[in-house]
């Protein structure tokens, strides 16, 4: 019997993971499918590049509202499983990443399915254990976004930034080590699902976003017009 809770939590995760919050944030307030604009995920940097700041916040606070929805089942569900506590909302990243509800065809009849990076959610599993989490992981991250102007670096970075504050409080006592087993798996399925934007990295192709996009983009135009 708990055998079967725990693949039902699980399960659940996924599920919950796998809905496309910028997917559908993008389609009700332009039209457009969010999976045709740039880097083609549903997370809320391609959602802000597709709709505007505002929907782009809006998707990233639902993802993260994924990842905490993985530990609360958790703690509703099987109170006192840490280890299911672990896995359900790295799950809830395996589904935002892999969308069992985005599965489709390509143009060569392949079987693809997408999503997002994971980032958004993999903070919600962060939140999930401990609220105030978000008031450092956010505000950390919108920093690295917008002032290094990579997503795919500040994505990255979200995890790691966990890990610390998990450690430190595991330290204290205050937080068990198991913990940093999430933070780590959220990182690799986060890692595996950026492979392309990495090799953009190191080929120095990566996409910008923040003020260093409108800058490149300014100075792009300011050298067509003096071309001209």
């Amino acid at each position: 019997m708990q055998i079967l809770l725990a693949i039902a939590v699980l399960v659940l995760s996924y599920l919950i993971g796998s809905i496309p919050m910028g997917l559908i944030a993008v389609k009700l307030s332009t039209g457009q499918d969010v999976r045709t604009v740039q880097s083609g995920r549903t997370g809320g940097t391609n959602a802000m590049r597709a709709a505007g700041f505002g929907i782009g916040l809006i998707t990233s606070l639902a993802d993260i509202a994924k990842g905490i929805a993985g530990v609360w089942l958790t703690r509703t569900l099987a109170p006192g499983n840490i280890w299911l506590e672990v896995l359900a909302p790295a799950c809830v990243v395996l589904g935002h990443n892999y969308s069992i509800y985005l599965v489709r065809k390509d143009e060569n009849n392949h079987l693809v399915i997408s999503g997002g990076a994971g980032g958004a959610p993999s903070v919600g599993g962060a939140v999930g254990y401990w609220w105030p989490s978000f008031f450092i992981l956010v505000p950390v991250g919108a920093l690295i976004l917008f002032g290094i102007g990579y997503a795919s670096v500040a994505t990255l970075s979200l995890p790691i930034i966990a890990a610390i504050i998990f450690a430190i409080r595991a330290a204290m006592g205050l937080s068990p080590w198991h913990y940093l087993i999430y933070c780590l798996l959220a990182e690799i399925l986060i890692l595996w699902s950026l492979r392309p934007n990495l090799k953009r990295l190191i080929d120095g192709t990566e996409r910008l976003v923040g003020w260093r996009a409108r800058r490149a983009k300014n100075k792009t135009q300011t050298n067509d017009t003096s071309l001209g």
